[in-house]
């Protein structure tokens, strides 16, 4: 799919975003707006993952490590006919699929694990990508991480372990929009350099503006000719991108907009596409 194309479908997804959190009355906004390129062109353009067949044995995975975001992933699969749009809607209501945290309990198509508690995704997708590699399968696996995130310990007992290994169909994605819900990343966590700390373990490092669909392309293209290796895309992003009162506001991690927020963001996202 090109990038006039890309860019329509990511304005959908960020008003279906707003839509559902504002109906929900909690959530999280800032983490989801920021991530919408990065989950947009992975599965419109790189993705092996067949709608219809969500657990077809040659699918690549995809695993939503921070869990809190999982509006955009939502989203993205609504609109990609895994279910009706309409089921949106019932985001965080007793009873839905649409819990506010992914639950493979659920049966929601392309939802492969349950995930909320921060720093454990990507040592399941290196445990995924070791089976495979193990059964000789071409399936890949691709993990999507916070910045917040690489604070907890265990990030970093399977960045050491997916190179070891090397685990070349193993694809980190990095949504580094410079915030937490206590603040900035840097002020109470800080976590740089960490393209340094990535390439010293043996990663692959591919540094991207991940509002940009020509970088993020490319950088998911280059993760697959990679060999020997895994890839981390670090992607420098907005938290709340797209609505002017969320942009760079820690506040907006963890709150749902009001029905005159909602309007007021979403008449901004149509009006920038």
């Amino acid at each position: 799919m090109d990038i006039p194309e890309l860019k329509k479908i990511a304005v959908e997804v960020r008003k279906d975003i707003i839509k559902m959190l504002e109906l929900a009355g909690s959530g999280h906004p800032g983490g989801s707006l920021s991530s919408v390129e990065l989950l947009v062109d992975l599965y419109y353009n790189h993705i092996n993952f067949n709608p219809k067949n969500p657990k077809a044995q040659d699918r690549d995975y995809f695993i939503l490590s921070k869990g809190h975001v999982c509006p955009v992933l939502y989203a993205v699969l609504a609109r990609l006919d895994c279910f009706c749009c309409d089921e949106l809607c019932t985001l965080r209501k007793a009873g839905s699929r649409l819990q506010g945290h992914p639950a493979a309990d659920k049966h929601l198509p392309g939802i492969e694990i349950s995930t909320g508690s921060l720093g454990y995704g990507l040592s399941i997708g290196a445990g995924i990508a070791k089976g495979m590699k193990t059964l000789k399968q071409n399936n890949r696996v691709y993990v999507l991480m916070g910045d917040g995130e690489q604070q907890e310990g265990s990030v970093w007992e399977a960045a050491m372990a997916a190179p070891h290994f090397k685990l070349d169909n193993l694809c980190a994605i990095l949504d580094y929009n410079g915030l937490q819900i206590d603040g900035q990343v840097k002020d109470i966590l800080n976590i740089d350099p960490v393209a340094d700390k990535y390439k010293a373990f043996g990663w692959n490092v591919i540094t991207i503006d991940g509002h940009n669909f020509e970088q993020v392309d490319n950088a998911y293209i280059q993760a697959k000719q990679c060999k020997d290796k895994p890839t981390i895309i670090i992607a420098k992003t907005v938290k709340g991108k797209g609505v002017s009162f969320m942009e760079n506001v820690a506040d907006w991690h963890g709150k749902a907009p009001s029905k005159q927020q909602a309007e007021q963001a979403i008449a901004e996202i149509e009006n920038n596409k």
